[in-house]
């Protein structure tokens, strides 16, 4: 070895023992650390090293949250391989601390005066609490509030941090009567004491947000971290203001709410509630009405922090883009839709992208119109032909909608019946099921999920075939873009093209020995999506019925390697992501799953083996966990074991 090399390898050594050892249930990784190395010259990577999928070998491993999967960390010629791990905060239903010497109940819901709401079905009345914890943000307040809080408190060796937490639904009664949608979402803040030393994070207080001042909140799915630290929510499968005299759904939410199944209105759902979290470990709530009223998955907001990238979860859903007024405030902005021109029709389709200005509008302006508008003021519908040139034919929702807009609500139809009105004005309302959007900063590329590539997408957009399975989308972002109209788009994050990546595109099969309908080795109906800078790692987690169960994976976009590294019980959905690379120094994965054993996929066998087995672990089904995933010490091999 030259004695060039050997400084090289000594510094790297030198640079690993100051590095914390990060013990079972610490966080992924320090950020200090990867900074010092690169300083001192030495390049840093991150590889994820995947785990098998479980089977029936080990029944207990099928039903419950199993992580066998490693992340090794290379420094120079050096490299350290940690094994990962899974912790939880509470599982929903729990009795957590309020903060004030009592208890809450973990991912209850809450009516309109913010009184829990009772599941009586039974007789034996239970307050209902969420089995489908969704969207989180891990976020850390400025360095005088947290000095502030820590000093009031009187903390050593821990720092505050906090999460928000937002629950989607909750399946079933005691009866075993479907509540999907007919609840309002809950949604928390989690104040957590953060070891100094090694990162690990322990609930202290659970707050319940009000949501009255917002009307409550509806199907709470994908959520994502502004960059100005807070939390950006989402409320999909807008109801259709259209047929809401003959949703039942929506009159249930509005009896849970107000006590009344006519309370409530329509066009005050769809749209994104932002969560400022202040420093006692309180939240407060706002809802952005300006942003379309689509089914939101969850949006980015991009590093120039004004335009927002959206996704649609629905059929003949649309890729939206907003582009703020001011930095910092989705209060007023601009919206726009996207025309997808197909350079590919293969595999997915890959194609460019140009964008339709829909309005300007402010949330103050469309929520009065919210309040005030029913969908006959806006437009009429009509679902056969009526033969009168006046309607326009769109598609909607996997049907055919035949639409007059009323003259001089183009504002309101805009903003508030945006899947139709972008229809109309000629957007690519082609996709299914687009869900959660993320942001590789550093190579300006954003990426979408594709839950599934159903036949109304293959016929609408013209591909060769459906994929059930899915893909994940690529798409360049680039600045000196121009609207239908010739206008300028004042944003340098704009995409400009759209196309399925190869490796990240499922595969349907006939099922096999456990009932699996996707390949197991590949990802099936992504969903949750986030983007680690500091890892170069894109991390996918699944809602998938094709596969028995659904998996967490890593997506190293350099090396263009995938790995399996969480699995979720049997049936449950990956829900939860996120990546947050620098929360005072460490790095963390979110990750929660919800409806565990809500069984798609598997064999008779399968269910009858894991039902069980998931009832004993999750209160009866009706629980599901709110988490993250962690390190242990790292494995030694034998060049460490003998010094060299």
């Amino acid at each position: 070895m030259s004695h060039s090399s050997d400084l090289s390898r000594r510094r790297a050594l030198q640079l690993f023992s100051g590095m914390p050892l990060l013990p079972l249930a610490s966080s992924m990784a320090t950020l200090s650390f990867a900074t010092e190395a690169v300083a001192h010259g030495q390049s840093v990577s991150y590889t994820f090293g995947g785990m098998a999928a479980p089977s029936l070998d080990n029944p207990a491993q099928m039903a419950t949250t199993s992580v066998e999967s490693t992340l090794t960390l290379r420094v120079g010629p050096e490299s350290k391989t940690y094994p990962l791990g899974y912790e939880t905060f509470f599982l929903t239903g729990a009795a957590v601390p309020d903060g004030n010497g009592g208890t809450v109940v973990a991912g209850g819901y809450y009516d309109i005066n913010n009184q829990p709401i009772v599941d009586d079905s039974t007789g034996a009345p239970r307050q209902f609490f969420s089995d489908s914890p969704d969207g989180m943000s891990l976020l850390s307040l400025s360095r005088r509030e947290r000095d502030d809080e820590d000093r009031r408190l009187g903390r050593r060796g821990s720092n505050r941090v906090y999460a928000v937490v937002q629950f989607e639904y909750t399946t079933k009664d005691l009866a075993g009567n479907s509540r999907y949608g007919r609840l309002p979402s809950p949604i928390a803040v989690l104040s957590l004491d953060q070891d100094r030393r090694t990162g690990q994070l322990s609930l202290v207080k659970y707050h319940n947000v009000d949501t009255s001042g917002v009307n409550g909140l509806w199907i709470t799915c994908g959520a994502s971290l502004s960059p100005w630290g807070t939390h950006l929510s989402s409320e999909e499968y807008e109801p259709d203001a259209t047929t809401i005299a003959a949703n039942d759904q929506f009159k249930a939410l509005s009896t849970a709410l107000y006590g009344d199944p006519l309370a409530a209105k329509p066009y005050h759902y769809g749209h994104l509630p932002e969560v400022t979290v202040h420093p006692d470990g309180t939240g407060t709530v706002k809802k952005h009405y300006c942003l379309g009223r689509i089914s939101h998955e969850l949006v980015q907001v991009m590093p120039d922090e004004r335009t927002v990238l959206m996704g649609d979860d629905f059929d003949n859903g649309g890729l939206f883009m907003f582009v703020a007024d001011k930095k910092r405030d989705l209060s007023a902005g601009s919206l726009y839709v996207a025309k997808w021109t197909l350079t590919s029709t293969a595999k997915g389709g890959a194609g460019t992208l140009s964008w339709i200005h829909l309005g300007h509008a402010t949330s103050s302006g469309i929520e009065a119109l919210a309040g005030t508008l029913q969908s006959s003021d806006i437009l009429d519908v009509k679902t056969s032909d009526p033969s009168d040139a006046d309607y326009t034919p769109i598609a909607y929702s996997g049907k055919t909608n035949w639409v007059k807009f009323v003259p001089g609500q183009e504002l309101a139809a805009a903003f508030l019946e945006t899947h139709r009105f972008a229809a109309c004005v000629g957007g690519s309302m082609v996709f299914t099921k687009m869900e959660g959007t993320t942001v590789n900063a550093r190579d300006k590329v954003a990426y979408s999920a594709m839950s599934a590539i159903r036949r109304v997408m293959v016929d609408a957009a013209g591909l060769d075939e459906i994929i059930e399975s899915g893909a994940v989308y690529a798409m360049n972002l680039r600045g000196r873009q121009y609207d239908s109209s010739g206008a300028r788009i004042k944003s340098q994050w704009v995409p400009v093209d759209l196309g399925a990546l190869p490796e990240l595109t499922g595969e349907d099969i006939a099922a096999d020995a456990l009932g699996n309908t996707s390949a197991v080795d590949k990802i099936a109906n992504p969903d949750n999506l986030k983007f680690s800078e500091k890892l170069r790692t894109l991390f996918i987690g699944e809602d998938s019925g094709r596969h028995v169960n659904n998996f967490l994976w890593a997506y190293n976009v350099d090396t263009r390697q995938l790995a399996r590294i969480l699995s979720c019980p049997a049936a449950a959905e990956s829900t939860g992501l996120q990546a947050a690379d620098d929360v005072n120094g460490f790095t963390y994965v979110m990750s929660n799953f919800q409806h565990a054993g809500d069984f798609g996929a598997g064999t008779a066998e399968v269910k009858a083996t894991l039902k069980s087995l998931i009832d004993a672990n999750y209160n009866g089904g009706y629980s599901a966990a709110v988490g993250y995933l962690t390190t242990g010490l790292p494995v030694i091999d034998d060049d460490d074991r003998h010094g060299r």
